[in-house]
């Protein structure tokens, strides 16, 4: 009988398969990549820990289901602060859980927000007035299509998504085409905030400035939302347009007049100026 192979003898080395090119140039594109993702995290936390308003978690990731989902896990684990930001999402949604487009490149982030309010549909409004008062959007003609569109002339360019967990405390999604998005499954224009004019947009940026926006939209959101009709339609897409309402009872058409106070759209029908707090705002003429 022949002894057992010893630790140094042929037979005891396991067999080890070559690494191929593609290998190594995974390995690689995987570690530089780790290495700039690290690198944005810092910036980010940096940029927040100058406003004083760095949150407990922060994750980048290059690539998600859905920056909502991974808000809405870590929440459960009593986690009161969080930012979670992707270029990359592949199961996200927008409202009534329509899929949001979310291809590589752009921005997709989700937080936590606490009111002291009860939630209602004012607080979607107030975190699109107040991205658009962001420092690097400044000089751009941007709009907001009610309720929760980021909105242009070309199209829309962004979408906000509330995904309320208790009466004072929700999820707050914003996806941002940084470039363009082109799918034709899409059923409405699109556009973006480089063919908006925003050259060389700087994506950690615009990622601190839009955790900042929704912080202050919540503080206007405490306020009872101060002058909100007048502040929202001064950016109110399709104002003094024929445009279609799509409500739980059919189809309104009329000239828009803009928002109430409270939040609900106004509309110029046949029988009179109608108000209406749920339902789908479309232009009767292109845009």
């Amino acid at each position: 009988m022949s002894p057992p192979p010893t630790p140094n003898s042929p037979a005891a080395k396991p067999a080890i398969a070559p690494i191929s090119k593609y290998m190594i140039n995974s390995m690689i594109i995987f570690h530089f990549s780790q290495i700039h993702m690290d690198l944005e995290t810092r910036q980010l936390q940096q940029l927040l820990a100058e406003a004083q308003q760095l949150p407990e978690v922060l994750l980048l990731k290059p690539v998600t289901t859905s920056t909502n989902d991974d808000v809405r896990e870590i929440a459960q684990k009593g986690i009161q602060s969080v930012l979670v930001c992707s270029t990359r999402q592949t199961q996200g949604r927008g409202q009534r859980q329509r899929q949001w487009v979310s291809p590589e490149g752009n921005i997709y982030l989700s937080t936590l927000l606490q009111t002291k309010t009860p939630i209602d549909g004012r607080l979607a409004l107030e975190i699109a007035l107040n991205i658009l008062q962001m420092p690097s959007l400044q000089g751009l003609a941007l709009q907001v299509k009610w309720p929760n569109d980021l909105y242009s002339f070309q199209g829309k360019w962004g979408g906000i998504l509330v995904e309320p967990l208790s009466s004072h405390q929700a999820i707050i999604g914003v996806g941002i085409n940084i470039n363009q998005v082109e799918d034709t499954q899409l059923d409405q224009a699109t556009s973006s905030l480089e063919q908006q004019g925003l050259a060389q947009a700087e994506r950690i940026r615009l990622m601190a400035e839009l955790y900042l926006a929704i912080q202050q939209a919540g503080l206007w959101f405490t306020h009872n939302s101060a002058n909100l009709a007048s502040r929202f339609n001064h950016y109110a897409a399709f104002m003094q347009q024929p445009v279609e309402f799509e409500h739980m009872k059919g189809l309104s058409q009329g000239i828009f007049l803009g928002i109430q106070d409270d939040g609900a759209v106004q509309i110029q029908t046949a029988n009179g100026v109608e108000s209406f707090y749920q339902g789908r705002l479309r232009p009767l003429t292109p845009v």
